[in-house]
Formats: C-alpha cells, structure tokens, sequence
C-alpha cells in the first residue's frame, strides 16, 4: 500500500473512536472559549492603551486563543496513546507491513482536523463577539496554528511512547507549558513587561508564532513578522515529526 493509503487507514480508525465520544472535541475548546467569554470584556478597556495593541479586543484575544488551542489541546494527544500502547494497540499496527510514518501520520491527520474544527469554533465566536480581522489574514492564522498544533501533537505522541505513563507525561507537559502560556505574550503583550523579561521572550519560538498569527488577523500578512513565525511553526513541524517518526520506528516502542 501507499503512505497515503497507510495514513487514511490510521486516520478513518482514529476519526471513529473520536466520533463515538465527540465531547472530547468540546472539552478541547471549552478552556478557550471562557477565556473569550470572561477574559474579553475585561481586556475590552486596556487593549487601546497597550503599546503596539490592535484597536480591538477581540482581534488581540483571539489570535492568542487561537495559539494556546494548539498548544494545549494537542500536547495532550498522546495521553489517548498511551491507552492505545496499554491495550496492544500499538504493537499490532507494528507488525503490519505499514511505515512507522504512516502511524504518526494518522493520527497526526486527525489532531490537526480536531484542532481545525475547534478553531473555526473560535474565530466564529469572535466575531459574534465583536471581532474583526482581515478574512485571508484569519486563514493565514489558522494555517500557522495547524503547523504549530501538528508539532505539537507529534511530540505528545513521541513523548507518550517514550514515558508509556500518564503520571510522568502530565508534568512534564505541564513543566513545558506554563513558561511558553506566559512567555509568549498570548493573553497579554510581553511589552508590558519589564526589559529582562521582554528579553526572555523575545527567544522564546512560540512568542514569534504569536506575534504572526496576531499580525496576519490584522490583515499585515506580507511582513517579516509573518514569515519569522511562519518560518519558526514550519521547523517546529518538521523536528517534531521526526522526533516522533524515530519514537514509531524504535524496536522496543
């Protein structure tokens, strides 16, 4: 069989067991939606005033909803995978003639159409509440974030045939979080801190992915703000897909 066959056939396996309990899809986007809900009107009154900051709420908010959804929701892809290895799940697809690359590949094809679903979810309730945002720019937005929602649940996937324990891969991950939510400028913007920690940010990846998708939403799509992030999303892609390619690949995985 093709890649592309291989793929799909992991990718149709992954789809049902998502669609026999889709609550997991609205749980995914829950998280962002009542940071919009509650956290919106209370930026509403500040957004003008921050240096830099879009004329609009919402059009400063969303975009880093938009970031965090694929950050959060597919670094905790791999939990799903780690059930999957306890059950012989894993195993069984190894011994078929399938590529190792095709395994991540169909799951991979799945996060990202979950992550897809949620952030349509998102943008639209934006503009329900008030956002607006250049049309090809929020496109340009939502293809950063896939790229960047794709690495990440290619290294949740690796990461989850690596530690095989929920346990050991939930603080990890939640290690690895928490200085990328408040170092990349996603809720609020780093210029509002002080210089050492505008300096910190400034080299962390995601804080550029950030700052291009908030600028394509503004409809700046042809800038070095745009390409830096689309750039850094892009080779965040590929390292996380080999990483977890070699996890698949191992004997003892």
């Amino acid at each position: 069989m093709t890649f592309t066959r291989e793929s799909s056939i992991v990718f149709r396996r992954q789809i049902r067991m998502n669609l026999r309990n889709p609550v997991w899809v609205l749980i995914g986007v829950f998280q962002p939606v009542l940071y919009l809900l509650l956290f919106g009107p209370l930026l509403t009154p500040l957004v003008s005033q921050f240096p830099g900051g879009a004329d609009n709420a919402y059009t400063f908010l969303v975009p880093g909803l938009l970031v965090q959804l694929g950050l959060f929701g597919a670094m905790f892809a791999g939990f799903s995978l780690i059930g999957e290895w306890r059950e012989g799940v894993i195993e069984a697809e190894r011994v078929t003639p399938a590529r190792r690359t095709s395994l991540l590949m169909g799951r991979l094809m799945r996060d990202v159409l979950q992550l897809f679903v949620q952030a349509v979810i998102l943008v639209v309730l934006g503009f329900v509440m008030g956002m607006r945002g250049s049309f090809t720019g929020i496109v340009v937005g939502i293809a950063i974030t896939l790229i960047v929602g794709g690495a990440c649940a290619a290294s949740s996937n690796a990461l989850a045939l690596t530690t095989k324990d929920e346990n050991v891969m939930a603080p990890v991950i939640n290690m690895v979080l928490m200085p990328v939510l408040l170092l990349s400028g996603i809720l609020l913007p780093m210029t509002l801190g002080p210089t050492w920690l505008q300096n910190l940010s400034s080299i962390m990846p995601f804080r550029w992915v950030v700052d291009a998708v908030r600028a394509s939403f503004a409809g700046d799509i042809v800038t070095s703000t745009v390409f830096w992030g689309l750039l850094t999303a892009v080779i965040l892609g590929a390292l996380a897909t080999w990483w977890g390619t070699s996890v698949f690949r191992k004997e003892n995985a």
